[in-house]
């Protein structure tokens, strides 16, 4: 059984948290569109908007 290396993926920072994050399987389709490492950054994003605004 073969050991995948993922040494050479892209990777993008985090919109939000303004932390790396690197390409996921599932993101294979829209990586282009991706801004957010987690459902919790995007959720947070108009908490964010919110209190900059307020």
């Amino acid at each position: 059984m073969a050991l995948n290396k993922k040494q050479h993926l892209p990777a993008k920072v985090c919109a939000t948290c303004m932390r790396p994050f690197s390409w996921r399987r599932k993101w294979q389709a829209c990586w282009d569109n991706v801004k957010y490492c987690s459902e919790r950054c995007r959720r947070q994003r108009f908490i964010k908007q919110r209190k900059r605004n307020s």
